[in-house]
């Protein structure tokens, strides 16, 4: 079942069923995508097109963010709990190391997704990382990532580039890849790689990671004030039905 905010249509699903789901595309032939905006994301695609267009094109659509399942019960929508792209990932990973599918990470500065592919490797015994390539030197090659990965025979790819240039890469050159499953996941490999924290359980279960991420980052309060344009949009949209 999907349910529409702001012209976006979330998948509404709990983190295994999304897990599950995404096992079914790996078992097919043709290549799927999963994308996982937040607030901040449906925003900026209310003045992105081209963005939009990528969200609504993606097979599975996941509420990263705490404004998103607002957003969601303000509108009548059964989205129920947000189902982060990290958490997500870490969800399937001990599926795909089990199964020795063949994953490829994508994005990060220099070195980190190599430092990320080795601390995953060593968590998930068996998980079969096929390659990896950074974000910045193949920027203007798009189309030779894509046949990086494809040679690689990675059926799972990882593309964390930020919005909107990993949703952007995923529709364009997603088929080129040869993967089956493509997910777009912000900063996970920073994450992995052991240059940023998570924020506490605690922070979590709150729904206050953005919270945590402020005290850590101060810079990043400026998109937070995108939160209540945001919600005003979700207002206007649910009493005039005006989307973006």
């Amino acid at each position: 079942m999907r349910c529409d905010i702001l012209g976006v249509p979330f998948d509404c699903l709990t983190l295994p069923q999304a897990v599950e789901r995404a096992l079914s595309f790996l078992g097919g032939e043709n290549a799927h995508t999963v994308v996982t905006p937040n607030a901040e994301i449906v925003w900026l695609a209310c003045r992105d097109a081209a963005l939009l267009r990528a969200l609504r094109a993606a097979d599975m659509v996941l509420p990263d963010g705490v404004g998103v399942v607002r957003a969601a019960r303000k509108l009548g929508h059964p989205i129920t709990q947000r189902v982060s792209g990290i958490d997500f990932a870490e969800a399937l990973l001990p599926t795909l190391a089990e199964r020795g599918i063949p994953v490829f990470f994508y994005g990060g500065k220099p070195g980190v997704a190599e430092e990320a592919a080795k601390r995953m490797e060593a968590a998930h015994p068996g998980l079969p990382i096929c390659g990896t390539l950074d974000g910045y030197s193949y920027a203007d090659a798009p189309e030779d990532v894509a046949e990086a990965v494809r040679e690689s025979g990675a059926h799972a790819l990882f593309v964390c580039l930020g919005a909107p240039k990993q949703e952007l890469f995923m529709r364009r050159y997603g088929v080129m890849t040869g993967a089956r499953l493509l997910v777009g996941l912000g900063g996970a490999l920073d994450v992995w790689a052991g240059n940023v924290k998570r924020a506490p359980k605690l922070f979590i279960r709150l729904g206050l990671e953005w919270l945590y991420r402020i005290l850590r980052q101060p810079k990043r309060i400026v998109r937070v004030f995108r939160l209540p344009a945001f919600m005003l949009k979700v207002r206007k949209y649910k009493t005039k039905g005006i989307k973006c």
